[in-house]
């Protein structure tokens, strides 16, 4: 038998109001649709704000599930969606930009150069939305706090595009003690790849020469990460390049 909030929610549903169901049941209960609807305020034609909200959430589902599609979607495309103007466009992209900058202050909090965790949990939602691979240098003083950021390339992460001079050069000119390095995979998997593998230690073996250590390199992944400090593969690569010197 169901309770009569359940109920309750039911008929707000029914009757098109999610705001009056915000009211009563609060943010929580609300459908993605509904919560579009309350942010459109209207809708078209023979169709109520939360149908229309329906309708963006099923052109949207292309690029990414539920809510996230909207980051990627264009407000040229979201035009194309009928009862969708360029006030409403501007304003759906905007709450995806908006729902972006709360999940990175949110995770700066618990931001820690130590902790690879809460790296990969900050720079996630920067890097999640992006279709190409890009690797971020990250400049460290000798207390671990950020002194600068880089970005170093943008597509495939290549070893013969990826010069340690590069990586270096700004090392020495931000008079960084330590550096990170973390990249995107846009496919989801953040297992590294040979390039990858090769990209590690050689600005490993450089940086141990420089006295400015690879203090890391992070994959992100789509809500995973994989760290090379975490992996023990850093320390696997200063080995191994220890027996060869």
């Amino acid at each position: 038998m169901k309770s009569a909030k359940c109920e309750n929610n039911e008929y707000y549903r029914q009757q098109n109001l999610p705001f009056e169901k915000f009211a009563a049941f609060g943010s929580e209960s609300l459908t993605d649709s509904e919560l579009l609807a309350i942010l459109l305020r209207t809708g078209t034609k023979g169709m109520s704000a939360r149908e229309l909200g329906e309708r963006v959430l099923s052109q949207t589902a292309r690029y990414g599930n539920g809510l996230l599609g909207l980051y990627h979607i264009s407000v040229k495309d979201l035009q194309k969606i009928e009862g969708i103007g360029e006030v409403k466009a501007v304003q759906l992209k905007a709450i995806a930009e908006f729902a972006k900058r709360m999940a990175r202050a949110k995770a700066k909090n618990g931001l820690s150069f130590h902790d690879p965790y809460s790296v990969a949990d900050y720079y996630m939602e920067r890097f999640r939305h992006e279709s190409v691979e890009h690797i971020l240098l990250l400049l460290l003083d000798s207390g671990y706090h950020l002194i600068g950021e880089e970005i170093l390339s943008k597509g495939t992460v290549n070893a013969s595009l990826l010069s340690p001079r590069e990586v270096f050069i700004q090392a020495f000119r931000n008079g960084a003690a330590g550096i990170m390095l973390l990249h995107n995979h846009p496919g989801g998997n953040p297992v590294p790849s040979e390039n990858d593998l090769l990209v590690t230690e050689r600005i490993g073996q450089t940086g141990a020469l420089a006295d400015i250590p690879l203090i890391d390199h992070i994959i992100l992944g789509d809500n995973n990460y994989f760290s090379f400090k975490e992996s023990k593969l850093l320390t696997d690569m200063s080995e191994s390049a220890d027996r060869k010197g």
